[in-house]
């Protein structure tokens, strides 16, 4: 089975029907992506003040997703460089990433960032095109 590896650009799209979102077939995938993607949504939704009217999509969503735990071996491989510059919770993501498929899970990553995005094409993750 394929994953789908989300990061907040993705979530954030789909939540706030941007004209640059997902397809709804994207949303029927199993989701995977690390536990920051919690924060960085709400994140992103308390500055826009839409607590009240996208805090049961929040939920809904994040409810759907398996968060993987920022486990010492993936914070130990975010240390590391990547092939290319990377923010920091960029790369705490692709190191969730990495973490599933050396252990056998086959993953791909969707994302609107296209530097996190070049940065996972020179790894050779696979990437969700949207």
């Amino acid at each position: 089975m394929r994953r789908r590896g989300r990061d907040a650009s993705v979530a954030l799209a789909h939540l706030l029907a941007e004209d640059r979102s997902p397809p709804e077939s994207f949303c029927g995938e199993t989701l995977v992506s690390s536990r920051l993607l919690e924060y960085e949504v709400w994140h992103g939704i308390n500055a826009r003040r839409l607590e009240r009217s996208h805090g049961e999509g929040v939920r809904a969503l994040i409810g759907r997703v398996a968060l993987i735990e920022l486990a010492p071996s993936v914070l130990a491989r975010a240390l590391e460089p990547f092939p290319t510059a990377l923010r920091t919770l960029d790369a705490l993501h692709l190191a969730s990433i990495e973490f599933l498929r050396t252990r056998g899970q086959s993953v791909a990553l969707a994302s609107f960032d296209e530097q996190l995005l070049a940065a996972a094409r020179a790894l050779h993750v696979p990437v969700y095109e949207l």
